[in-house]
């Protein structure tokens, strides 16, 4: 019989006597802050009267003391060291009313119980008090809200609904933010159900709601172009730009002026086109092909010249440092950079001279780099192509420069192979579109799905963004310079992520072998191929991305996993992404041989356009969200085969294949059986029958409702 480890099980008590009473007393000290209290009056909140517990509190106290979480300031008396012990950050509420706060000092967030969030509303930045860690092995970080250091905005979205007297209202939010109180006064003409903008006026501390007033009513929240529009003024987007931005871009001189042309690199006679999606508007990036006498290729890859037009402290400029990015709404885009430019000074358009940044390639037949060449330049685009154009001449069809194209397309594949071998990543995420009416109202759903066409553009791009990078970064025998410059970064992967992402797939009979980097990126890629066209896919990719860390924008290079690149930068699409706008200005320093410039201030505006295309992307999801409800609305009543994407204890999530819409079966509407939560293997499984949902199970569901308000789907399970 083994000896039982007496050592190790004292340690532990004693332990979790020191800190049994430590965040209690935490509390009680928070909720009177400017009040020095001794053991008696601690115990007394607490409701202490054994003298057991209160020696084990006195305990606590001194513990804390020791560990400068208290300070004593007269003998016996304590209060809270929040100056040395509090952190800032950014709160993120949810429905629930807890809350996380994201800290950059911490690995893990920190989690905030509902009632302690101190009136915090979302995003705001706060300082937090950190409670001691239960035990030494613990990881989870909790505390509370001591202070608002700064509201994140004081305009919210929501829906006005009349209080029964009919004197005061409420804004009710979906977002995890508290319901605001409305007095009957500062209605603004709001009637009930209607979407409108509250603004927060005050937060009495005997209220559990902040106050507010409404400051613009939208309309019906069924409309799309009220919903798209709450969209734009939830997220902080601006639908229009300011006047004197419009005015100060149809000011200026857009011609080609044969002496700006004559002081770049002039390719206008060489064979140049377009590749874009049908409906684009704005062409950033063209090739330029042609054969030369030593049988090379050379590739040119040309992107408007923005920053010739953009001028640093411009109105221009400001403006678009401010968006950062252009926004990909389903039924609109929000640019960057005001029409003129976007569309058409700096749109590569066929038929016109155009000034550009160019990166030229000359390349063998095996898509080797003989030589490259950085600059400005000045080109003519032969002809736009749609992308389903050049597919078309991939496939066989006959087409203006076809020869060009198939051989770009054959180069791109071997550089692509080339990615694949070293160890890049290979998502082709599926990308849902809408068919709209002349409401914007959606009438059908398809899939973009990337094809030849598109791989060659991404190619050339990859290439282009890689070399620049490079050409930077590193000197004429390959070691690094430290030059700053704007990289975009992506870290390796969460390896808890991918072990539980390994264990998962084993239930569909799919590996995952985890180990160094190639054998990881080797097995992650075939599990993706494996799992093309099956019910399946969308989901598995969905947790392999999740794996995944965010790709961000900083001077600090890590490399990029996903690509497989050590050097990388955003380069070619400067009219919807203004770190494309600082790569240019830093690359055409850099060619006039400046000196390299101390990274504080582009790290600030690195850190400035992630978090804007953070927002940007969040956006994005949910308008489309909105426009998968909307869609599903005609299918109420209705059943579809669809199968589970997410289990969870309240219910199951599932998606219909088809349209790629998600919605919701909450447990406590699935009759037969009572259902407990089977978290090990993402299952609900029945008390009684022992009937099993599992994560990537096919079922058949009825839509039962589409609330366009939450942008949820609501299905409940058909008996086969």
């Amino acid at each position: 019989m083994p000896k039982k480890n007496y050592k190790n099980n004292n340690r532990t008590k004693r332990e979790k006597s020191i800190t049994k009473y430590s965040k209690a007393i935490i509390e009680v000290l928070l909720q009177n802050p400017k009040k020095a209290m001794n053991h008696k009056q601690i115990s007394s909140a607490l409701d202490l009267t054994n003298r057991i517990e209160i020696e084990l509190l006195i305990k606590n106290l001194t513990s804390l003391l020791a560990d400068k979480k208290l300070m004593e300031v007269n003998p016996g008396q304590y209060k809270m060291n929040t100056e040395l012990n509090s952190l800032e950050g950014t709160i993120d509420l949810t429905a629930s009313g807890n809350a996380y706060v994201k800290v950059e000092e911490l690995e893990e967030d920190v989690f905030i119980q509902k009632g302690k969030t101190k009136h915090a509303l979302q995003g705001d930045s706060v300082r937090i008090f950190v409670y001691p860690k239960k035990s030494k092995t613990s990881t989870k970080n909790e505390g509370e809200v001591l202070e608002i250091i700064q509201r994140n905005k004081t305009e919210f979205i929501g829906i006005f609904e009349l209080g029964k007297s009919g004197n005061f209202g409420f804004v009710s939010m979906q977002n995890g933010n508290h319901d605001f109180f409305v007095p009957k006064e500062k209605f603004n003409g709001a009637k009930p159900g209607e979407k409108v903008v509250v603004q927060f006026t005050s937060w009495p501390d005997d209220s559990n709601s902040p106050f507010g007033k409404i400051t613009q009513v939208l309309g019906d929240p069924d409309d799309t172009s009220v919903e798209i529009h709450a969209i734009l003024l939830e997220y902080g987007l601006p639908e229009k730009f300011p006047e004197e931005v419009e005015r100060e871009a149809e000011e200026l001189d857009t011609a080609i002026d044969e002496a700006e042309a004559a002081k770049r690199r002039d390719m206008r006679a060489i064979t140049t086109f377009t590749i874009d999606p049908k409906d684009a508007k704005d062409f950033d990036d063209a090739l330029s092909i042609r054969q030369l006498e030593n049988g090379n290729w050379e590739i040119g890859v040309h992107i408007a010249d923005v920053t010739h037009y953009v001028q640093p402290g411009s109105l221009i400029e400001k403006e678009a440092y401010h968006r950062a990015t252009s926004v990909y709404l389903v039924d609109r885009v929000v640019p960057m950079l005001p029409e003129a430019l976007s569309n058409v000074a700096c749109s590569l358009r066929p038929n016109e001279d155009k000034y550009t940044f160019s990166g030229v390639f000359e390349m063998n037949d095996k898509a080797e780099i003989v030589n490259t060449w950085f600059g400005r330049t000045v080109t003519h685009s032969d002809r736009r192509f749609t992308y389903e154009e050049a597919q078309e001449i991939i496939e066989g069809a006959e087409g203006d420069y076809k020869t060009e194209i198939l051989k770009l397309d054959t180069l791109a594949k071997l550089m692509r192979q080339e990615r694949m071998d070293v160890g890049a990543v290979n998502f082709d995420k599926i990308e849902v579109k809408f068919n709209l009416d002349d409401d914007h109202n959606p009438i059908g759903i398809f899939f973009k799905i990337g094809k030849d066409a598109n791989k060659l553009i991404e190619e050339f791009m990859l290439l282009c963004n890689k070399k620049v990078s490079e050409f930077i970064s590193l000197d004429k025998k390959g070691k690094e310079n430290k030059n700053t410059y704007v990289y975009r970064i992506h870290d390796d992967p969460n390896p808890e992520k991918l072990l539980d992402l390994k264990n998962f797939i084993r239930q569909f009979d799919y590996q995952l072998e985890v180990g160094d980097r190639q054998t990881t990126i080797k097995s992650l890629n075939k599990l993706l191929a494996d799992v093309k066209g099956k019910p399946e896919e969308n989901m598995i990719e969905t947790l392999a991305m999740r794996c995944m860390s965010k790709a961000k924008y900083s001077t600090e290079n890590i490399g990029h996993y996903g690509l497989a690149f050590d050097y990388y930068t955003h380069f070619t699409s400067p009219i919807r992404r203004y770190p494309d706008m600082m790569a240019h200005r830093l690359l055409q320093d850099y060619l006039d041989g400046k000196k390299s410039p101390t990274a504080d201030v582009y790290e600030e505006k690195c850190k400035h356009s992630s978090s804007r295309e953070k927002i940007a992307s969040e956006a994005e999801r949910e308008s489309i969200k909105f426009m998968q409800v909307k869609y599903m609305l005609q299918y109420v009543g209705q059943t579809f085969d669809a199968f589970i994407t997410g289990v969870q204890e309240y219910g199951l999530f599932v998606e219909i294949p088809e349209t790629r819409c998600e919605g919701l079966i909450r447990s406590r509407y699935m009759e037969g059986d009572h259902y407990y939560f089977d978290e090990k293997n993402h299952a609900l499984v029945g008390k009684r029958k022992g009937k099993k949902y599992q994560l990537g199970g096919a079922i058949k569901i009825k839509v039962v409702s589409a609330d366009l308000l939450k942008k949820q789907l609501d299905f409940e399970l058909v008996d086969e």
